[in-house]
Parts: C-alpha cells; structure tokens; sequence
C-alpha cells in the first residue's frame, strides 16, 4: 500500500505548479500560453460578447466594441472610454479568464497597467501578422510575469 503524504488532504487535487509542471487556474498549462485561442471555448468562443463590460485584475477597463472568435486568431477589442482617453485595445482570446454571461462582464488576467502598456491598437493593422505577433508576444512575456499565487 503507497504512504499517503501527511501534508496533503485525500481527495483534494494537486495545487497549481507553475514553471511548466501543472495546470494554471483558467485552463491554460503552465508554460503553454496560447494568446489567441480561448482557454474556456465553451463559455467564450461562440458567444456574442459585444457590449459587454470588461474587468481587469483590479477593476474595469471599458466594454467590448467587437470580438473575433476566429481559431487561433480569437480577440476583443475594448473601447475604454474615458480611462486611456478614449482609446481601443486589442486583448488577445488567451488573456480572457472567464466569461460571466449574467452579469454580462469578461474578466481578463492582467492589471490595468499591463493593458496599458501593450502595444497600440491600430484598426487598419490590426489582422496584420507582424502587429499580431507583436501583441501576442507581449502578452506571452507579461503572462510570465504574474506573481504565483495570482489567479491567471
């Protein structure tokens, strides 16, 4: 008969291991981001996100103007109002946590700052390869940069 380990609870499963070992709360393996394709296809992928607000890590940054749910080229574009003067962002399908379809609300795992930061957003480039591997890129280097511990 195997030892059971006395610091863990039977029938609890094994905590997120970041460093490319385990799953990372959202769906995505840890070490395999993929920025354009939907963690959670089943809750985001086919929906009709239009008008629905969007959340970041600590609070809300705008409403989705239009979404893409194209394989492995999924994104939303947020029309962020007033926060970053009136700008549009582009977020990467990866970036989405998690879809609240009553509160109508997409929560995404990165902090204002970071969604500042990325790239700008420029409606006639936005479907070219080079700003997509531009943008994916950046949101693949600051999805290694969330502390452990923080829900991503």
């Amino acid at each position: 008969m195997d030892r059971l380990d006395p610091h863990t609870t039977p029938g609890t499963p094994e905590p997120p291991i970041h460093g490319g070992q385990g799953l990372i709360a959202g769906g995505a393996p840890a070490g395999a981001f993929d920025p354009w394709s939907y963690r959670d296809r089943a809750s985001a992928a086919d929906a009709d996100l239009v008008g629905y607000k969007v959340e970041a890590t600590d609070g809300s940054i705008g409403k989705i103007d239009s979404a893409s749910h194209e394989v492995g080229g999924s994104y939303l574009v947020v029309d962020t109002g007033p926060w970053i003067f009136g700008k549009k962002v582009m977020l990467p399908a990866g970036t989405v946590n998690h879809v609240d379809h009553d509160e109508r609300k997409v929560y995404v795992d990165r902090d204002k700052d970071q969604i500042k930061a990325a790239p700008e957003y420029d409606e006639n480039s936005h479907s070219d390869p080079a700003y997509r591997d531009k943008l994916g890129g950046y949101y693949d280097e600051s999805y290694g940069s969330v502390p452990p511990g923080t829900a991503r």
